[in-house]
């Protein structure tokens, strides 16, 4: 069976790639530019669909009552896809409140609407926001592909387990991890 694949780029906003901000995943999230724009490219050339998902918190939000200083506050330039990305209009922007890209952003009906069966997801971190949204894709019933290369976490060893504890999974092959470059040669083979 063929799929209808959209691209879900996790949270590479302005405010984790300032240095003045001093977030220890700007140094490995900074890799992933040009693996996410080249996948962009892709998906482009299939005119499949693709969204910039973003953290978009609230100035007095509950999550920075934890250690989580405040960033990406809703509606300010920090919270905006950073440049270096291929972000075009047809694309959807969809600023999140929570780490999943589905939580109350109304994203399932939004794919529905547009017959996508497979979310492959990239972004920051691998250990949170993509991996909820990962699984997520598949507690709403769409295979979802973690992008190896398209990912990444502050320290590197996380993102190395991540992808080595869900490279193996009991929910395969309904949840995988790919790189993106077998990603796209899996989707070219099939017909759509």
């Amino acid at each position: 069976m063929s799929e209808k694949p959209a691209f879900l780029i996790i949270d590479m906003v302005k405010d984790y790639f300032d240095p003045s901000h001093n977030f220890p995943i700007r140094k490995h999230a900074q890799k992933i530019i040009e693996p996410i724009n080249n996948l962009i490219k892709k998906f482009r050339e299939h005119n499949w669909p693709i969204v910039f998902a973003t953290d978009a918190f609230e100035e007095n939000d509950f999550l920075f009552t934890g250690k989580m200083k405040p960033h990406s506050i809703a509606g300010t330039k920090g919270a905006e896809v950073i440049d270096e990305l291929d972000k075009r209009e047809e694309d959807l922007w969809l600023p999140k409140p929570r780490f999943s890209a589905f939580f109350k952003t109304g994203l399932e009906n939004w794919l529905r609407d547009r017959g996508v069966t497979l979310c492959a997801v990239g972004g920051i971190a691998t250990h949170f926001c993509v991996l909820t949204t990962v699984m997520d894709a598949v507690c709403h019933n769409f295979k979802a592909v973690l992008l190896e290369d398209c990912s990444a976490s502050y320290n590197e060893e996380y993102h190395i387990q991540v992808v080595e504890m869900y490279r193996r999974n009991p929910l395969y092959p309904l949840l995988r991890v790919l790189k993106s470059s077998e990603l796209i040669e899996e989707l070219e083979k099939k017909s759509f």
